[in-house]
């Protein structure tokens, strides 16, 4: 499956939160703006990091917001929201967080398709410090592209 579409309504530059909370709510404002989920979806987000932990923290600077498919996503989403200030998620070693990734989807397949997917576009360790200093949503949408179409072997 490939992953949901990114789009210039899908990206928030700059976002200002004062905790991990307030990014992922960021990312899930995203998602309800674009119609891929109800509200409840956000707070499903975050119930999965209170649960889990700061697992969502899949490298230096990047978390990728998700919960599973459930009646509150009514289509696969994409999100992404950088900070005007990093925030800890708790995570041992990735932490700060600059740029957090709203992933909802409708299958369980999708779900882990879709977190694979992201893992690999971030292979690249200067994408995330390049996305923190993107001022136009198409120059983030740019990077994006490079990181899944540049060969990683």
């Amino acid at each position: 499956m490939p992953l949901p579409p990114l789009t210039p309504a899908s990206i928030r530059l700059g976002a200002v939160v004062t905790d991990w909370r307030g990014a992922v709510r960021a990312a899930g404002d995203v998602l309800i703006a674009g119609g891929s989920v109800e509200p409840s979806y956000t707070q499903r987000m975050i119930d999965v990091i209170d649960e889990f932990g700061a697992y969502v923290v899949i490298a230096p600077g990047l978390a990728l917001a998700h919960a599973r498919p459930g009646d509150d996503v009514r289509a696969d989403g994409l999100s992404l929201v950088t900070l005007a200030e990093p925030v800890s998620f708790g995570h041992a070693h990735n932490d700060p967080v600059s740029v957090v990734i709203g992933l909802a989807v409708t299958t369980a397949d999708a779900h882990v398709t879709g977190i694979a997917d992201l893992a690999n576009a971030f292979n690249d360790p200067g994408l995330v410090p390049a996305l923190s200093m993107a001022t136009e949503p198409s120059a983030a949408i740019d990077l994006i592209l490079q990181g899944t179409t540049r060969d990683v072997s």
